[in-house]
């Protein structure tokens, strides 16, 4: 069939996909992690000539959904047995974690929080770390910094992979008047987020596209912070690495572009 789908996708922009088969077979591409890691051009937040843009809006709904569900049991594939170890240690720093701001809050501190859970997964033999990624701003979207947290894994032979962990990964994307239909999706994504970042880049353009029509169904103004490109900048943008195991050496995406000292808070992580 991906030899059919290829060969009819050649004869012209305008020939419309016959399924909603085919239509995913266009979003994932080849049948490998890779496929979901999407450019995210400037532009790309503007640009209305895609298949998706084309469907009625019954149709459009039910890819998208379709798509997000094929995403999600995707990444619930990557390490099953790490994800049960990691949700423990995380449902223990919710019960246990307090807020250390000099003004402290009582309705709890994602900060703070997430300096507890790097902590308890280092106690806990884990190589966590907090990690701070920076971007400047384009004329599409503000600069801006975003907190979040990642884990290196070491699998069979000693091939080392990255998954992130985004602790209010649900609420990134809640909106108040979004319609029904976006809200369904919203309900469907974990609150908190682990696994592979190609995975999460691939659930948020979802989500994004799907925020784009909703609020167009809306008739409401689409901010540049809440954006594909704008969002997707905060979990792949360059960033800086406070670990605790200080051996991991940077990756070349965290080489590409030095963060001002001025958006590196020191970040204190407890090694036993």
């Amino acid at each position: 069939m991906m030899g059919n789908f290829h060969e009819e996708k050649t004869l012209g922009d305008d020939q419309c996909l016959n399924s909603l088969e085919e239509k995913i077979l266009v979003f994932f591409g080849e049948d490998s992690d890779e496929a979901f890691d999407h450019s995210f051009e400037e532009d790309c937040d503007d640009d209305d000539s895609g298949s998706s843009a084309s469907l009625d809006r019954t149709e459009f709904w039910e890819l998208q959904e379709i798509k997000l569900q094929e995403i999600l049991a995707h990444n619930s594939f990557t390490g099953s047995k790490l994800q049960r170890e990691v949700s423990g240690v995380l449902e223990t720093a919710r019960e246990r974690a307090s807020c250390h701001c000099p003004k402290p809050s009582s309705d709890g501190c994602a900060t703070c929080l997430r300096r507890a859970v790097v902590n308890l997964l280092s106690d806990n033999s884990f190589n966590a770390s907090l990690c701070t990624s920076a971007w400047k701003p384009t004329r599409k979207i503000p600069g801006g910094t975003h907190e979040y947290i990642d884990l290196i894994v070491t699998g069979s032979g000693r091939k080392q992979t990255r998954l992130l962990i985004e602790l209010e990964f649900r609420a990134e994307f809640e909106m108040a008047k979004a319609c029904e239909e976006y809200q369904n999706l919203i309900n469907q994504i974990p609150k908190s987020y682990m696994g592979k970042p190609e995975h999460l880049n691939a659930i948020v353009r979802v989500l994004c596209d799907a925020a784009k029509r909703s609020m167009k169904e809306k008739k409401i103004h689409m901010g540049p912070w809440r954006k594909r490109s704008f969002m997707q900048m905060k979990w792949s943008a360059s960033y800086h690495r406070s670990s605790s195991a200080q051996s991991w050496e940077h990756s070349p995406r965290q080489m590409q572009m030095p963060i001002p000292r001025f958006c590196l808070p020191f970040f204190a992580v407890e090694v036993t």
